[in-house]
């Protein structure tokens, strides 16, 4: 397969699946505001659909939705004066009365109505003449803000037409990148950066999917090289967009990951180079199985490897987690593995290793879960690849013991409704051969 094929196929492979289903939600939550506010009963009129999903930049797995709810005029009287949170538990108890089975909730800017596998944040706004909106900010004590998604739905759309349509597709990529690599940056930033940086250059004015692996490595250099901020005018609207985490480290990372992976075309290796840039839905080179090829080798092992996309209902990462892991042996002063992996060395066995979360931003309370991975000839001729995802016992933490030379590496998934939100990893190379793996 061309490397311009592979990556039309990889675009096909980020596609919405679900988009109906949404398109229902939308026209549910729609119609019972429309009856609360307007004794209407349409699915369609007075709203519009905003976020990532509104601008055609979501993926598969999406998990956060976003629509604005155009309040009629003659409202806006009885809200102006300190009316945020009434508005807001006003157009909840609109939904709830319509759909008492379904989850609805109040945040301090909208009303959260909860899915099995997404969340839609509806947000009741009141439309300016010149088409921006006033929505309500419940904290301290209430205040009207403006938004201007029309704006930046509006230079979405007329910047990838000018583009060959390159602008959005690559969002997605950008996308596959961020939940691969537990990139914490929101899906308005994302699209920012990527029309930055096709602002910056002709380059892909007139390429398409035969260039991909060139505007990958591209997009992730300039990446690297904007200076670190908190907040970069959005496309469109130029509202301030707030950085949660900086992403220039981790686009260094890809970027070299890139340069491996156009150094690998032709070769069997190619598509595993680019799946560790994007991901699994990067499509796979089609060769014989890795444990086939083994037991045709004289050796056997099972690839007891899990993935968090098989596990969960989606990955949308938009928060972020950070682990470390206390290094310890007997005689030894405890160390952070992250500050031995800075110098260069490799463990040696015989230690113990207790992995923990050490950081986050996800508020309230989430689900956690661990993955170990033993990779190397050692662990396959052992039967020890492990790699199963298994929940957190509560403290936040994981133990375990460095056994065998490999390159091996723990992760950990902050789940939420079923979606990982937040990941990260580290990796555990141990220099020499000692005992067996635990199970």
């Amino acid at each position: 397969m061309s490397i311009s094929d592979t990556f039309k196929k990889f675009i096909g492979n980020l596609a919405l699946d679900n988009a109906e289903n949404i398109s229902q939600r939308y026209g549910e939550i729609t119609c019972a505001l429309n009856k609360k506010f307007r004794d209407a009963e349409s699915k369609t009129a007075n709203s519009l659909q905003v976020g990532s999903y509104g601008r055609h930049t979501a993926i598969k797995g999406i998990s956060d939705l976003d629509m604005l709810y155009i309040m009629p005029k003659d409202e806006w009287d009885n809200y102006k004066d300190g009316g945020q949170s009434k508005l807001l538990t006003d157009a909840a108890a609109a939904i709830r009365a319509r759909y008492p089975t379904t989850t609805v909730k109040v945040d301090r800017l909208v009303v959260q109505v909860v899915y099995s596998n997404y969340t839609v944040e509806a947000q009741p706004v009141f439309e300016q003449d010149d088409g921006s909106f006033k929505y309500p900010d419940t904290y301290n004590g209430g205040s009207w803000k403006i938004t201007k998604p029309k704006e930046e739905i509006q230079a979405m759309s007329e910047f990838d037409a000018q583009k060959n349509k390159n602008l959005r597709r690559l969002c997605k990529m950008a996308r596959a990148w961020k939940n691969k690599h537990g990139v914490g940056i929101g899906g308005l930033l994302i699209d920012t950066l990527a029309h930055k940086f096709l602002q910056s250059t002709a380059d892909y004015d007139e390429k398409s999917y035969l260039y991909y692996d060139y505007m990958s490595r591209d997009f992730f250099s300039y990446l690297k090289e904007l200076p670190k901020k908190d907040y970069f005018a959005a496309l469109g609207s130029g509202q301030r967009v707030k950085v949660k985490k900086q992403f220039q480290r981790k686009a260094r990372k890809a970027y070299d990951l890139c340069l491996k992976a156009i150094n690998a075309e032709g070769k069997d290796s190619q598509n595993d180079k680019w799946r560790a840039v994007y991901g699994r839905q990067f499509p796979a080179a089609q060769k014989v199985a890795k444990a086939a090829i083994a037991e045709s080798a004289g050796r056997t092992f099972r690839n007891t490897e899990e993935f968090a996309e098989d596990v969960f209902l989606g990955i949308d990462i938009r928060r972020n987690i950070s682990i470390d892991c206390k290094v310890e042996q007997a005689g030894y002063r405890p160390a952070s593995l992250r500050d031995i992996l800075s110098t260069g060395k490799f463990l040696n066995p015989r230690k113990k290793l207790t992995f923990s979360v050490v950081s986050s931003d996800i508020d309230g309370p989430y689900g956690l879960f661990w993955k170990v991975l033993n990779r190397g000839p050692e662990a396959e001729s052992r039967d020890c690849i492990r790699g199963q995802i298994v929940g957190d016992e509560g403290y936040k933490k994981n133990v375990e013991h460095t056994n065998f030379k490999g390159d091996h590496v723990v992760e950990c998934y902050a789940v939420l409704n079923s979606v990982v939100i937040a990941t990260d990893r580290i990796h555990v190379p141990i220099s020499a051969n000692q005992e067996d793996c635990d199970d």
